[in-house]
């Protein structure tokens, strides 16, 4: 049995999947092997799993891009068909960081000075479609504010140029960004959750500070492949149940700096369709594509 991580080793997706991989051995009394397939934003690792016999022997750690995915590439599949939701796995926060020098003290003073000089100010993301960047152009469109956009090939490139200078504003993942921030180097201006983030306390979210009800938080789902065995799937939604309510492993993911969000199938499922459909909406309104 295999669990497919579309991402390199040593990622945020790579690195929780290890966490409870043995929990999942135990509780299936099989082993089970993590096979990491990265490229083009996940969808490499999920076109794996969506080519995969639906006999309950491969399954997948989908990340947030796997949303946006759907509607910036063509893809050979498509999600909600490929894929059978097992279970959320966890959630957390996106952070706006600005280099230690920049001006801005604030999101407020970021917003007020683009609207002074619409496109003079940069930021990074992780990546053309990524949820960084899906999530600031709903931040522009709905505040009438525009940044100029500089897409990196990761949180690491990404935290590397803020830190720099390269560009004055990046958003990313927190577990990318924490080291930067807790050293100073970088000023953290506000999270994509829907309040403060335990994990970054005193650092107010977006919809705290003039943008009721936004919300993007970065998430994970465990996903086996459609027209699996019905008693496959909720046997290893049981033993995903297990493996994340164990209080070390929990204990473990929240040190990456999300929280575990455990739930069933009708409940992922929901939540997927949701973030497909929604962010669809935003990068097609924003003319998003691959080509930047």
């Amino acid at each position: 049995m295999r669990i497919i991580v579309p991402f390199p080793p040593g990622g945020m997706t790579d690195i929780v999947a290890r966490l409870f991989q043995p929990k999942l051995q135990e509780a299936l009394g099989k082993p089970v092997v993590v096979e990491n397939r990265g490229g083009a934003s996940g969808s490499v690792g999920a076109a794996e799993a969506a080519r995969a016999a639906p006999d309950g022997n491969t399954w997948l750690l989908a990340f947030d891009t796997e949303a946006t995915n759907q509607t910036t590439m063509r893809l050979p599949y498509r999600l909600m068909q490929a894929f059978a939701p097992v279970s959320l796995v966890a959630t957390g926060p996106l952070v706006l960081v600005a280099n230690k020098d920049a001006p801005w003290k604030t999101f407020g003073e970021v917003v007020a000075a683009a609207k002074r000089a619409p496109d003079t100010i940069s930021y990074g993301t992780t990546g053309v479609g990524a949820l960084s960047h899906v999530s600031m152009a709903l931040l522009q469109q709905t505040g009438g504010f525009k940044l100029t956009h500089v897409p990196y090939r990761g949180g690491g490139p990404l935290a590397q140029a803020v830190v720099a200078g390269e560009v004055p504003l990046g958003i990313g993942s927190l577990p990318s960004l924490a080291q930067q921030i807790k050293a100073g180097a970088l000023r953290p201006l506000g999270v994509t959750t829907e309040t403060e983030s335990r994990h970054l306390p005193g650092v107010k979210s977006f919809a705290q500070q003039g943008f009721p009800g936004f919300e993007a938080p970065t998430w994970l789902a465990f996903l086996g492949r459609a027209g699996a065995p019905e008693p496959a799937l909720r046997r290893m939604g049981e033993a995903m149940s297990q493996a994340l309510s164990a209080p070390e492993v929990r204990a473990r993911i929240e040190e990456q700096g999300v929280d575990v969000l455990a739930g069933g199938v009708e409940r992922c499922r929901r939540f997927l369709n949701s973030e497909v459909q929604r962010w669809g909406r935003v990068i097609r309104d924003n003319n998003i594509t691959l080509d930047g």
